[in-house]
């Protein structure tokens, strides 16, 4: 099966993007924008259940993300390329990364879900579970995130966006896939550089997240808070976040 995708650049660099769980192929802000073409090639592409893959049968799971991770690669005849998720996208990257080492260069997780998950209380677990069906439920989410400071008509964008481009059954399915990620055993040794970044008003995959999970379970994992931003770095502060990406991309082994 082809990947549809978008590629961004014509560099040596070679990067796969993996959108959240509101996001999609050209749900990344700025980031696309401030690429450096030169020196990065970036593919961003929707996971099924969502916008140009609205369609493509799906279970939704971390290991059939892994699968088009890769099917995508070798659509572009890149043998190996690093990977760059954001909030689910990160615990998806992991699980690429963890399937086959010997072909991912680089690993950026951006507010990233765990490989142990993220689980959720009895309310978080309401308030999420509905936000497959129910925008406000979306809003609140949104809203949350990013530290309840935001501008009313962002979050409304934000959340515009991915009720267009997202299947209600895709966000549902997708929720259980990175609630319930449970493959810390299977993380093998790291040896490439791996990075989390974070929003300093992100408060549920924040910089307290990222040491009990990340920066535990990948030793080596450098970890950058992004000041005023929250949980979508690419779109409240995006020079800050490709810059901290960039870090990691150019000690790479591209």
């Amino acid at each position: 099966m082809t990947i549809k995708h978008t590629l961004v650049g014509e560099g040596p660099t070679k990067v796969i993007t993996v959108h959240g769980w509101f996001g999609g192929e050209d749900g990344w802000g700025l980031l696309p924008d401030l690429v450096d073409t030169e020196a990065y090639s970036v593919a961003f592409f929707d996971l099924r259940g969502y916008g140009s893959r609205a369609d493509v049968e799906s279970s939704y799971t971390l290991d059939e993300v892994a699968d088009d991770v890769f099917a995508l690669a070798d659509d572009l005849g890149w043998q190996r390329f690093a990977l760059v998720g954001h909030s689910m996208g990160g615990a998806m990257a992991l699980r690429a990364f963890s399937r086959d080492p010997g072909r991912v260069t680089a690993l950026v997780g951006i507010s990233p879900v765990p490989a142990s998950g993220v689980p959720l209380d009895a309310d978080s677990h309401a308030l999420f579970d509905g936000a497959a069906q129910d925008h406000a439920n979306r809003y609140a989410i949104i809203d949350f995130t990013t530290g309840n400071r935001q501008p009313r008509s962002w979050i409304q964008s934000m959340v515009a966006y991915s009720a267009k481009h997202s299947r209600p059954e895709a966000v549902a399915g997708y929720l259980k896939a990175w609630t319930g990620a449970d493959f810390v055993a299977d993380l093998p040794a790291v040896s490439v550089p791996v990075h989390a970044v974070v929003g300093e008003h992100d408060p549920a995959l924040g910089e307290e997240t990222m040491r009990a999970t990340w920066l535990e379970q990948l030793p080596g994992c450098e970890l950058t808070v992004i000041p005023n931003a929250g949980h979508y770095a690419m779109f409240e502060t995006p020079v800050s976040l490709v810059a901290a990406i960039e870090s990691t991309l150019s000690s790479s082994d591209a």
